[in-house]
């Protein structure tokens, strides 16, 4: 099992009280699976998505990522696991808006230390169609190249598992399918793959949906 979430939970202090995000949650994902989680705004999906990659620890519950509680680990060995093992692919892209393609795609690189990786960005800058960009800052690409690129930059440390929040959500459906090829290959490969969508298209691309609604599993839900 790539994933092992066990009942978690996770409380947000605010000005008008606490608010449950995740109340009781457990999912598990195999290599080679790629799910989908749906469900209304503010229901916990993006926050389940925040546990899963070791960026927000439960107050309850258990996470396992490859066989390993990322939370169990110093902030460093922490940085350096999700770096290793998990890569990220968000709605907002989140580049460097001062670097190039290139230098986008190795940013991981820093948060491994590995070196000689760049013959490996620039594979992957090809297999996306990127080549004729590798010098343009994000700025100067279109959202669709922009995906490409952070997806680029997920896999340049050939993670286990792909995290992605909302990926297609800005994209048209001509890129939305690009990108959801990708993932659907990720996982196809062997790797575990977590979508967070609104985007019935992205849903239908994943082996399985999950449905949360109000910090819990829907179990009402068909899809």
């Amino acid at each position: 099992m790539l994933v092992e979430i066990q009942d978690v939970r996770k409380t947000y202090q605010g000005g008008s009280g606490a608010v449950l995000a995740v109340d009781g949650v457990s999912l598990s994902l195999e290599a080679g699976e790629f799910v989908a989680v749906q469900g209304p705004s503010g229901c916990g999906k993006s926050t389940l998505l925040l546990l899963a990659g070791g960026l927000l620890a439960p107050e309850s519950g258990s996470v396992q990522v490859a066989g390993e509680d990322p939370y169990a680990l110093a902030p460093d060995a922490r940085s350096r696991f999700r770096a290793e093992n998990i890569g990220f692919v968000f709605q907002q892209f989140h580049l460097v808006p001062y670097l190039s393609v290139l230098d986008n795609v190795l940013a991981p690189s820093i948060a491994t230390g590995s070196t000689g990786q760049e013959s490996r960005a620039k594979e992957l800058i090809e297999r996306f169609g990127l080549t004729h960009r590798i010098q343009h800052v994000p700025g100067e690409l279109s959202s669709g190249e922009r995906q490409r690129a952070a997806l680029a930059r997920a896999l340049l440390n050939q993670p286990k598992v792909l995290l992605a929040d909302e990926p297609t959500g800005i994209l048209d459906t001509e890129n939305a399918t690009e990108v959801l090829k990708h993932l659907r290959e990720f996982a196809s490969s062997g790797g575990a793959v977590l979508l967070v969508t609104h985007d019935a298209q992205a849903a239908a691309a994943a082996d399985r949906v999950i449905h949360i609604r109000d910090g819990k599993l829907d179990t009402t839900a068909v899809s």
